[in-house]
Protein backbone atom coordinates (compact mmCIF):
# COMPACT_ATOMS: atom_id res chain seq x y z
CA UNK A 1 0.00 0.00 0.00
CA UNK A 2 1.52 3.67 -0.89
CA UNK A 3 2.42 5.50 1.65
CA UNK A 4 0.30 9.02 2.45
CA UNK A 5 1.51 12.31 2.01
CA UNK A 6 2.98 12.31 5.10
CA UNK A 7 4.66 8.95 4.57
CA UNK A 8 1.58 6.85 6.81
CA UNK A 9 1.11 3.40 5.23
CA UNK A 10 -0.73 0.34 6.34
CA UNK A 11 1.98 -2.81 7.95
CA UNK A 12 1.75 -6.16 6.73
CA UNK A 13 3.43 -9.46 7.60
CA UNK A 14 6.51 -8.83 5.24
CA UNK A 15 7.07 -5.59 8.16
CA UNK A 16 7.12 -7.34 10.98
CA UNK A 17 10.82 -7.48 11.63
CA UNK A 18 11.46 -3.88 11.02
CA UNK A 19 8.30 -3.30 13.59
CA UNK A 20 9.65 -5.21 16.02
CA UNK A 21 12.88 -3.38 15.56
CA UNK A 22 11.69 -0.36 16.19
CA UNK A 23 9.22 -1.56 18.72
CA UNK A 24 12.47 -2.71 21.11
CA UNK A 25 13.49 0.42 21.32
CA UNK A 26 11.54 1.02 24.30
CA UNK A 27 10.11 -2.74 24.97
CA UNK A 28 8.74 -1.75 28.25
CA UNK A 29 6.55 0.99 27.03
CA UNK A 30 5.48 -0.94 23.95
CA UNK A 31 4.79 -4.14 25.34
CA UNK A 32 1.74 -4.13 24.28
CA UNK A 33 2.29 -3.69 20.42
CA UNK A 34 4.77 -6.44 20.07
CA UNK A 35 2.84 -8.74 21.61
CA UNK A 36 0.08 -7.82 19.67
CA UNK A 37 3.25 -8.33 16.48
CA UNK A 38 4.32 -11.21 17.69
CA UNK A 39 0.72 -12.99 18.29
CA UNK A 40 -0.72 -11.41 14.86
CA UNK A 41 1.99 -10.84 12.58
CA UNK A 42 0.49 -7.70 11.42
CA UNK A 43 -2.68 -9.31 9.92
CA UNK A 44 -5.12 -7.69 9.66
CA UNK A 45 -8.13 -10.05 10.70
CA UNK A 46 -5.72 -11.20 13.94
CA UNK A 47 -5.16 -7.63 14.96
CA UNK A 48 -8.90 -6.99 14.40
CA UNK A 49 -7.70 -3.54 13.01
CA UNK A 50 -4.34 -2.37 11.68
CA UNK A 51 -0.71 -1.42 11.83
CA UNK A 52 -0.06 1.43 10.51
CA UNK A 53 3.61 2.63 10.35
CA UNK A 54 5.58 6.36 9.35
CA UNK A 55 8.30 6.27 7.08
CA UNK A 56 11.33 8.87 6.61
CA UNK A 57 13.60 8.71 3.80
CA UNK A 58 12.89 4.84 3.47
CA UNK A 59 12.97 3.60 6.92
CA UNK A 60 10.09 3.09 9.74
CA UNK A 61 10.68 5.68 12.38
CA UNK A 62 6.81 5.55 13.96
CA UNK A 63 3.65 3.22 14.28
CA UNK A 64 0.17 3.52 15.60
CA UNK A 65 -1.91 0.20 16.53
CA UNK A 66 -5.31 0.98 15.38
CA UNK A 67 -7.93 -1.49 16.76
CA UNK A 68 -10.42 -1.44 19.61
CA UNK A 69 -7.23 0.28 21.04
CA UNK A 70 -5.45 3.08 19.25
CA UNK A 71 -1.73 3.22 20.96
CA UNK A 72 0.86 5.24 19.64
CA UNK A 73 4.40 3.81 19.46
CA UNK A 74 7.38 5.78 19.25
CA UNK A 75 6.28 8.75 18.55
CA UNK A 76 7.12 12.67 18.79
CA UNK A 77 4.39 14.93 18.12
CA UNK A 78 5.03 14.98 14.42
CA UNK A 79 4.33 11.46 13.84
CA UNK A 80 1.19 11.51 16.69
CA UNK A 81 0.01 14.30 14.29
CA UNK A 82 0.30 12.21 10.76
CA UNK A 83 -1.39 9.57 12.11
CA UNK A 84 -4.44 11.73 13.04
CA UNK A 85 -4.36 13.34 10.41
CA UNK A 86 -4.82 9.20 8.82
CA UNK A 87 -7.09 8.46 11.21
CA UNK A 88 -9.62 11.63 10.24
CA UNK A 89 -10.22 9.70 6.61
CA UNK A 90 -12.43 7.28 8.01
CA UNK A 91 -14.85 7.00 10.84
CA UNK A 92 -13.47 6.24 14.60
CA UNK A 93 -13.51 2.31 15.30
CA UNK A 94 -11.25 2.61 18.42
CA UNK A 95 -12.59 2.53 22.00
CA UNK A 96 -9.51 3.87 23.38
CA UNK A 97 -6.75 6.08 22.74
CA UNK A 98 -3.91 4.79 25.34
CA UNK A 99 0.12 5.15 25.47
CA UNK A 100 2.81 7.43 26.53
CA UNK A 101 0.99 10.93 27.39
CA UNK A 102 3.00 13.26 24.79
CA UNK A 103 1.88 11.63 21.67
CA UNK A 104 -1.62 10.48 22.99
CA UNK A 105 -1.55 14.47 24.23
CA UNK A 106 -0.84 15.46 20.54
CA UNK A 107 -2.72 12.77 18.67
CA UNK A 108 -6.35 13.80 20.32
CA UNK A 109 -5.51 17.81 20.00
CA UNK A 110 -5.87 17.06 16.25
CA UNK A 111 -8.61 14.83 16.43
CA UNK A 112 -10.58 15.85 19.09
CA UNK A 113 -12.91 18.63 17.05
CA UNK A 114 -14.16 15.60 14.79
CA UNK A 115 -14.19 12.89 17.04
CA UNK A 116 -16.18 14.32 20.09
CA UNK A 117 -16.44 14.02 23.74
CA UNK A 118 -14.72 11.45 25.24
CA UNK A 119 -16.71 9.60 27.95
CA UNK A 120 -13.58 9.49 29.90
CA UNK A 121 -9.67 11.29 30.16
CA UNK A 122 -6.91 9.84 32.31
CA UNK A 123 -3.77 12.36 31.58
CA UNK A 124 -0.49 11.69 33.38
CA UNK A 125 -1.36 7.90 34.80
CA UNK A 126 2.14 7.02 36.36
CA UNK A 127 3.74 4.24 34.73
CA UNK A 128 5.59 1.98 36.90
CA UNK A 129 8.04 -0.72 36.52
CA UNK A 130 9.47 -3.58 38.74
CA UNK A 131 13.25 -4.89 37.48
CA UNK A 132 14.57 -6.40 40.31
CA UNK A 133 12.87 -8.70 43.46
CA UNK A 134 9.90 -7.50 45.16
CA UNK A 135 10.47 -5.47 48.21
CA UNK A 136 7.72 -6.35 50.12
CA UNK A 137 6.76 -9.74 51.89
CA UNK A 138 5.22 -12.08 48.98
CA UNK A 139 1.72 -14.19 50.31
CA UNK A 140 2.41 -17.43 49.89
CA UNK A 141 -1.56 -18.36 49.21
CA UNK A 142 -1.48 -16.57 45.74
CA UNK A 143 -1.51 -18.44 42.72
CA UNK A 144 -2.36 -18.99 39.17
CA UNK A 145 -6.09 -19.24 38.69
CA UNK A 146 -7.57 -22.39 36.61
CA UNK A 147 -11.09 -23.01 35.53
CA UNK A 148 -12.45 -24.64 38.95
CA UNK A 149 -11.87 -20.49 39.84
CA UNK A 150 -14.21 -18.92 37.70
CA UNK A 151 -16.81 -18.50 39.96
CA UNK A 152 -15.68 -16.17 41.96
CA UNK A 153 -12.83 -15.01 39.66
CA UNK A 154 -15.48 -13.47 36.65
CA UNK A 155 -17.55 -11.26 39.41
CA UNK A 156 -14.12 -10.08 40.27
CA UNK A 157 -13.29 -9.25 36.93
CA UNK A 158 -16.70 -7.42 36.14
CA UNK A 159 -16.50 -5.83 39.31
CA UNK A 160 -13.05 -4.34 38.82
CA UNK A 161 -13.59 -3.40 35.18
CA UNK A 162 -16.84 -1.57 36.30
CA UNK A 163 -15.01 0.22 39.26
CA UNK A 164 -12.10 1.60 37.05
CA UNK A 165 -13.59 1.94 33.37
CA UNK A 166 -17.34 3.38 34.91
CA UNK A 167 -19.13 0.97 32.70
CA UNK A 168 -19.72 -2.89 32.80
CA UNK A 169 -18.02 -5.40 30.43
CA UNK A 170 -21.00 -6.93 29.78
CA UNK A 171 -22.96 -3.92 28.57
CA UNK A 172 -24.48 -4.31 24.98
CA UNK A 173 -24.47 -7.47 24.79
CA UNK A 174 -20.88 -8.20 25.45
CA UNK A 175 -20.71 -10.25 28.47
CA UNK A 176 -19.42 -13.50 26.25
CA UNK A 177 -16.60 -11.54 24.90
CA UNK A 178 -15.45 -10.69 28.23
CA UNK A 179 -16.03 -14.20 29.64
CA UNK A 180 -14.02 -15.44 27.13
CA UNK A 181 -11.39 -13.51 27.65
CA UNK A 182 -11.28 -14.04 31.21
CA UNK A 183 -10.89 -17.90 30.30
CA UNK A 184 -8.34 -16.95 28.20
CA UNK A 185 -6.37 -14.98 30.62
CA UNK A 186 -6.89 -18.52 33.03
CA UNK A 187 -6.28 -20.81 30.26
CA UNK A 188 -2.74 -18.99 29.37
CA UNK A 189 -1.69 -18.84 33.13
CA UNK A 190 -2.12 -15.22 33.07
CA UNK A 191 -4.54 -14.99 35.62
CA UNK A 192 -3.63 -14.72 39.83
CA UNK A 193 -5.95 -14.47 42.89
CA UNK A 194 -5.63 -15.00 46.44
CA UNK A 195 -8.89 -16.32 48.25
CA UNK A 196 -10.31 -17.10 51.50
CA UNK A 197 -12.80 -19.08 53.08
CA UNK A 198 -13.95 -19.23 50.13
CA UNK A 199 -13.64 -15.91 48.53
CA UNK A 200 -11.46 -14.11 46.53
CA UNK A 201 -9.74 -11.46 48.27
CA UNK A 202 -7.12 -10.27 45.98
CA UNK A 203 -6.66 -10.66 42.14
CA UNK A 204 -5.06 -9.22 38.95
CA UNK A 205 -4.29 -10.06 35.52
CA UNK A 206 -1.01 -10.26 32.82
CA UNK A 207 -2.62 -8.02 29.73
CA UNK A 208 0.52 -8.81 27.77
CA UNK A 209 3.48 -9.84 27.92
CA UNK A 210 6.74 -10.42 25.59
CA UNK A 211 10.31 -12.55 26.75
CA UNK A 212 11.17 -8.95 28.47
CA UNK A 213 8.42 -7.39 30.04
CA UNK A 214 4.72 -8.53 31.82
CA UNK A 215 2.24 -5.95 31.84
CA UNK A 216 -0.09 -6.24 34.88
CA UNK A 217 -3.82 -5.29 34.83
CA UNK A 218 -6.84 -5.62 36.68
CA UNK A 219 -5.24 -5.03 39.64
CA UNK A 220 -8.14 -5.53 42.55
CA UNK A 221 -9.56 -5.93 46.34
CA UNK A 222 -13.24 -6.19 47.10
CA UNK A 223 -13.98 -2.88 48.69
CA UNK A 224 -14.90 -4.58 52.30
CA UNK A 225 -11.19 -6.03 52.33
CA UNK A 226 -9.31 -2.85 51.55
CA UNK A 227 -6.50 -1.41 53.86
CA UNK A 228 -5.58 -4.92 54.53
CA UNK A 229 -2.63 -5.18 53.06
CA UNK A 230 -3.75 -7.53 50.43
CA UNK A 231 -2.34 -5.17 47.43
CA UNK A 232 1.09 -5.29 48.61
CA UNK A 233 1.38 -9.02 49.75
CA UNK A 234 -0.56 -9.59 46.53
CA UNK A 235 1.36 -7.75 43.74
CA UNK A 236 4.32 -8.90 45.36
CA UNK A 237 3.33 -12.93 45.14
CA UNK A 238 2.39 -11.72 41.45
CA UNK A 239 5.54 -10.24 40.67
CA UNK A 240 7.59 -12.95 41.80
CA UNK A 241 5.50 -15.47 39.74
CA UNK A 242 5.78 -13.10 36.49
CA UNK A 243 9.54 -12.87 36.93
CA UNK A 244 10.50 -16.36 37.34
CA UNK A 245 8.04 -18.28 34.80
CA UNK A 246 6.61 -14.88 32.27
CA UNK A 247 9.61 -12.12 31.96
CA UNK A 248 11.98 -10.56 33.99
CA UNK A 249 10.62 -7.18 34.07
CA UNK A 250 6.73 -6.62 35.22
CA UNK A 251 5.33 -2.79 34.16
CA UNK A 252 1.51 -1.42 34.88
CA UNK A 253 0.11 2.29 34.92
CA UNK A 254 -2.15 3.67 37.85
CA UNK A 255 -4.36 5.96 37.40
CA UNK A 256 -2.79 9.56 39.09
CA UNK A 257 -5.17 10.07 41.80
CA UNK A 258 -5.18 6.63 43.15
CA UNK A 259 -3.07 7.05 45.58
CA UNK A 260 -3.56 4.07 47.66
CA UNK A 261 -2.65 1.98 45.14
CA UNK A 262 0.45 3.98 43.85
CA UNK A 263 1.85 3.98 47.44
CA UNK A 264 1.13 -0.20 47.56
CA UNK A 265 3.43 -0.34 44.50
CA UNK A 266 5.74 1.73 46.01
CA UNK A 267 6.14 -0.48 48.80
CA UNK A 268 6.64 -3.47 46.83
CA UNK A 269 9.15 -1.59 44.61
CA UNK A 270 7.62 -0.53 41.21
CA UNK A 271 8.85 2.70 40.05
CA UNK A 272 7.53 5.61 37.27
CA UNK A 273 9.65 5.21 34.46
CA UNK A 274 6.89 7.62 32.63
CA UNK A 275 3.52 9.07 31.92
CA UNK A 276 0.72 7.32 30.38
CA UNK A 277 -2.67 8.78 29.26
CA UNK A 278 -6.12 6.99 28.36
CA UNK A 279 -8.91 8.72 26.82
CA UNK A 280 -12.10 6.59 26.51
CA UNK A 281 -14.92 6.35 24.23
Amino acid sequence: MPASRHGVRVLASGDLDEFLELAHTDPVANVFAIHRARTTHLEPRWLGGEMWGRYDGGRLVAACHVGANLVPICCDADDARAFAEKALTRSRTCTTIVGPHDPVRAFWHAVADTWGRPRDTRWLQPHLVLSGEPEAPADPFVRRTDRNDMSLVYPACVAMYTEEVGVSPESGGSGDLYRARVTQLISRGWSFARFEKGRLVFKAEVACATDEVAQIQGVWVPPERRGEGWAVSGMAAVARLVQAEIAPTVSLYVNEWNEPARRAYGRVGFREAGRFSTIMF
